[in-house]
């Protein structure tokens, strides 16, 4: 039952034993249901997961020995209200052993992210960072923004806090070093070359206007430029500068020149001066009213590349220092660490955490409190900024609080929308259809929780708008329905928005009312006589109501908003399914058959309707095809 796992590699089914108890939903029940787990529990490290009678996760905790940590939770008295709260909801808990405190707690990091627990501390922007890619798998590299998984072989640098940081970079990239961006397809097609060329943005290496060796020096020069030796880059140009000017050479000392200047732009545009900082990671924390923000600032190589605001979610009765520790652990979970990470306060668990981080990315990762010096300056900007943030923040949500029940007025809801669904179909003709979700509530977007719908039903015509809402909305709510019947989790809308007139929003309540659900508050949002231009939006009601509202309304504004938003989401996953259709082949279909036997079908008889209608002897002389593989794509056209 003890079974030691490392957080990297562990397995659940193996490291990890489950105990339930009682289903009785009190205090009593979930404290016994915790007294039956410390029955069995070692004096060792290791992660625990508390869950309801369902299963569902409530709270992911590390300890380092966790019999006396999970014991605490039966003294009832001294466990804050939130925590009576996750206890009387206990049924289970999983187990799993760690070697160390440090692999627990990146095990509570890992599993915190997979399994979201209503009652840690969240990292709400979890979307991942953005890095700058320089290629090492070709003659002449190409320099390019990447997201995920570091799949390529190259040098990463990053993170950076937003897109378009990395795109200004990516401009100076190419504006210093001239180094490309296109893919490695439209490299090998060029006999000339492309507009960057023209515009001094790329040497152009697809058409040997410059040799392996003077590209290979272009990008040496570029990592160590990212690498935080932009001086040496500089001393470098001007020499070049200066010898082309003595030579004579004019136009290649103007070209110097400019690149020199874009230089010098670069070095004067950091929002922030951290020379002599090296890598490192700045945090600082602000607390108003319980609403915690966090910010960050990233510095590489001495150079500002961008800062974000985060605001942890789950913070209430949670002391500030724990609500820091769990986002730092969450936050370097996918973003690699620096050497240097750099916080406004002495935390508790810092040691550890600095241990966890270093064990994971293989170097020591110190985390410091700046008392003095430039270190200490750029940590009271940090400071500034996330208080500024922190109340930005809260005069943002008095405004959307203040729309939220504007909505609630207008369509007559006993309280404000915490979830608030919009629909849209989208397709050509009836061609590639699918509807959208999109998902809000009162702190914006959600965007992890849209969701595509593909029209796959026989009975759906193509082209039928009303026929495709009927099919979204009850696959939809079929679902939710089956996975949470008493509407208990916050997955039910509050408010329905259906893009369309009295047509769409009759076939979604009637959709509804045959599943027996009535109690969804449904709004058709059409579009006004000039198609919406003039915010003369029709909003029809179930009851057969129209409602329309002034058109300088911040109230239709945000509707506007909610509808152009499912707008953009149909119409993208619309045209990506299209794309993918497009490249789509007959033969894709035929089990088996895998991109190698596909293209040399396709190289010996030219078109994917030759080849479903060549003949068993024919298909045995295709190249690359034996006498099975010819048997089963002709079985597979012909045998029906």
């Amino acid at each position: 039952m003890d079974v030691t796992s490392t957080p990297d590699r562990f397995n659940e089914e193996k490291s990890a034993f489950t105990v339930r108890g009682s289903d009785t939903p009190d205090l009593d029940a979930g404290v016994a249901a915790i007294r039956n787990v410390l029955k069995t529990l070692p004096l060792r490290p290791g992660v625990y997961r508390m869950q309801d009678a369902k299963g569902e996760v409530l709270y992911v905790g590390k300890a380092r020995q966790l019999k006396q940590r999970v014991a605490n939770y039966t003294q009832i008295n001294g466990l804050p209200r939130r925590l009576q709260r996750m206890v009387s909801q206990t049924r289970a808990m999983t187990i799993v052993t760690t070697n160390n405190e440090a692999e627990a707690l990146l095990l509570e990091a890992q599993l915190i992210k997979r399994y979201r627990p209503p009652y840690n501390v969240l990292l709400r922007d979890d979307k991942s960072f953005p890095f700058i890619l320089l290629r090492a798998d070709h003659d002449f590299p190409r320099v390019q923004k990447h997201r995920g998984v570091r799949r390529f072989e190259g040098n990463y640098y990053g993170p950076f806090a937003s897109a378009g940081s990395v795109t200004n970079t990516l401009n100076a990239l190419q504006k210093l070093f001239l180094l490309r961006s296109c893919t490695d397809a439209f490299f090998k097609t060029r006999d000339r070359p492309c507009l960057l060329y023209q515009i001094k943005r790329c040497s152009a290496p697809c058409t040997g206007r410059i040799d392996k060796d003077g590209y290979a020096e272009l990008v040496a020069d570029a990592k160590d430029f990212l690498a935080g030796k932009s001086t040496k880059v500089q001393a470098k140009l001007g020499s070049q500068m200066q010898a082309a000017a003595e030579a004579m050479d004019f136009e290649l000392a103007a070209v110097l020149r400019d690149r020199l200047r874009a230089l010098t732009f670069v070095q004067g545009t950091q929002a922030i001066n951290a020379e002599g900082v090296g890598d490192a990671d700045i945090f600082a924390m602000a607390n108003r009213e319980g609403v915690i923000g966090i910010q960050a600032f990233f510095i590489r190589g001495g150079q500002n590349w961008g800062h974000r605001s985060f605001f942890p979610q789950h913070t209430t009765e949670v002391p500030e220092e724990e609500v820091f520790v769990q986002f730092l652990a969450q936050f370097y979970e996918e973003v690699p660490p620096p050497k240097t990470i750099l916080l406004d306060r002495e935390l508790p668990g810092g040691e550890l955490l600095g241990q966890a981080l270093g064990e994971r990315a293989g170097f020591k990762v110190a985390l410091s409190v700046p008392q003095r010096g430039d270190r200490r300056r750029l940590m009271d900007q940090a400071k500034r900024n996330a208080v500024e943030a922190l109340e930005r923040r809260a005069a943002e949500s008095t405004t959307q609080a203040r729309l939220m029940q504007e909505v609630a007025n207008l369509f007559e809801l006993p309280e404000p929308p915490d979830r608030i669904e919009v629909y849209d179909n989208s397709h050509i003709q009836g061609t590639n259809a699918l509807g959208a979700m999109v998902v809000a509530g009162p702190e914006g977007f959600r965007k992890g929780q849209y969701r595509k719908f593909n029209i796959k039903r026989a009975e759906t015509k193509p082209g039928d708008d009303y026929a495709m809402m009927r099919e979204v909305f009850e696959r939809r709510f079929a679902r939710a329905r089956a996975e949470d019947p008493d509407r208990d989790s916050g997955e039910w809308p509050d408010l329905v928005l259906i893009d369309g007139g009295r047509g769409q929003l009759n076939a979604a309540r009637e959709t509804l009312e045959d599943m027996g659900i009535e109690d969804v508050c449904l709004v058709g949002v059409a579009k006004g006589p000039h198609h919406g231009r003039e915010g003369r939006e029709v909003f029809h009601l179930m009851d057969g109501r129209e409602l329309t509202l002034p058109t300088n309304s911040p109230t239709l504004f945000y509707l506007q908003r909610l509808r152009d938003e499912v707008h953009r989401f149909a119409i993208g996953a619309h045209r990506e399914k299209r794309r993918k259709a497009i490249g789509a082949s007959p033969l894709d279909e035929v089990p088996g058959i895998g991109p190698a036997r596909k293209k040399a079908l396709l190289m010996h008889f030219g078109t994917a309707r030759a080849v479903r209608n060549a003949s068993l002897d024919d298909l045995k002389r295709a190249p690359g095809v034996s006498a099975a593989v010819a048997q089963q794509v002709y079985d597979f056209y012909h045998a029906r």
